[in-house]
């Protein structure tokens, strides 16, 4: 009777071990998954800070080339077109 019981021991051992290093994979799992995300986090905060500055560049540049283009003369629209018409 004996072996029985040693041998329902060592099936308890065996479960409990392997649910340990299930357990185990799974928290190790949830940790990467945790770093991939602050990983990407910090990314897309940084891809925002970055299209922010473009936008601000990109309405610089558009006044610009506005001013640029209203003080040209090649811009400027005649009446003779019209009155070509």
């Amino acid at each position: 009777m004996s072996t029985g019981v040693s041998g329902t021991w060592e099936f308890v051992d065996y479960e409990n071990q392997e649910d340990l290093e299930e357990k185990t994979r799974l928290i190790n799992q949830v940790l990467e998954l945790q770093h991939t995300l602050e990983d990407l986090s910090s990314r897309v905060d940084a891809v925002k800070e970055e299209n922010l500055k473009l936008k601000s560049e990109n309405q610089v540049l558009g006044q610009y080339i506005e001013n640029l283009m209203s003080a040209s003369s090649v811009f400027q629209t005649t009446d003779s077109k019209s009155k070509r018409k």
